[in-house]
């Protein structure tokens, strides 16, 4: 009995010890969520009001005016940009990450990926881990981009795409990665970067008719480079939140959890102890009739 009582108190103190460690992790998470969160809300009406700009441009544009970051061609070669996070501990932010990523391959490129022609550019290192162990092509060059969060380095990313694509070594890059809503829920989402989408026009609308100063070509060939450089970024913004989000909710809930399992253990305790203590009067009782008898 003594031994039982020995054990439940170790599992007692095992789970305090972990419970004050998910309890840091959630405050570490909670001030860093409040950093990302603030950092995407005011990228966000920018790059989504960029992305618009460049989409009716390429919607509304004749011929070939440099265009060729629009330009639709059959799809051979696929890049797919999947942003993870580095670390784990995260609950199910990084697995529904990857599996939409397989999904996005098994449903939109499945012949690609039978010939070897999807690629995957992983930023961060838990998607790295994952599609090398299971034998995907993946990159590395950019799965540290987390370690040093800059526009610098994920501007270096995009432009290698856009220049991959213009070199015709991919027909397609996606982005997937993981929108932030709120500290407990995030949209995890596939989001074309090249070619550039055109918007759809509903029927009976007009034209949007935009006046160019400089040309439309020098303008183009300008803005289109840091629209997409603007978009990923705002996909890794997205992601760091995303990702804050996921872990505080998933620590807040490890230590609601750790609290449940005390009470249990310390309910068993009791009982076990209390079982002890009416086994040995029980047996001061019994040898004290008998001293008697």
């Amino acid at each position: 009995m003594a031994g039982q009582l020995k054990e439940v108190r170790n599992r007692i103190k095992s789970i305090q010890n972990s419970q004050q460690i998910t309890k840091a992790m959630k405050m570490v998470s909670a001030a860093k969520l409040r950093r990302a969160q603030d950092a995407i809300i005011q990228m966000r009406p920018y790059a989504q009001k960029l992305q618009e700009l460049l989409s009716n441009i390429v919607s509304n544009s004749e011929g070939d005016l440099g265009m060729q970051l629009a330009v639709e061609r059959p799809v051979e070669k696929v890049l797919l940009i999947v942003i993870t996070s580095d670390r784990g501990l995260a609950g199910a932010y990084n697995a529904n990450l990857i599996k939409l990523a397989k999904a996005t391959i098994r449903e939109k490129y499945a012949d690609q990926q039978a010939k070897g022609n999807v690629t995957i550019w992983s930023i961060g290192k838990k998607g790295y881990e994952h599609f090398q162990k299971n034998n995907f092509k993946v990159t590395d060059t950019y799965k540290d981009i987390f370690l040093n969060l800059t526009f610098e380095n994920v501007q270096a990313a995009a432009q290698a795409a856009v220049k991959a694509f213009e070199n015709k070594e991919f027909d397609a890059v996606e982005i997937v990665y993981s929108q932030f809503k709120n500290a407990a829920m995030q949209a995890f989402v596939v989001e074309k970067m090249l070619p550039i989408p055109k918007v759809e026009k509903k029927p009976g609308a007009a034209n949007t008719d935009f006046i160019f100063e400089p040309s439309k070509e020098e303008l183009v060939a300008e803005l289109m480079p840091k629209i997409l450089n603007t978009q990923l970024f705002k996909a890794v913004l997205d992601a760091n939140a995303s990702e804050h989000g996921a872990r505080m909710t998933a620590m807040d809930k490890a230590s609601d959890n750790a609290n449940e399992l005390i009470k249990a253990l310390r309910l068993s305790y009791n009982r076990a102890r209390q079982a002890a203590i009416t086994t040995e009067l029980t047996e001061i009782v019994s040898g004290a009739a008998a001293l008697q008898g």
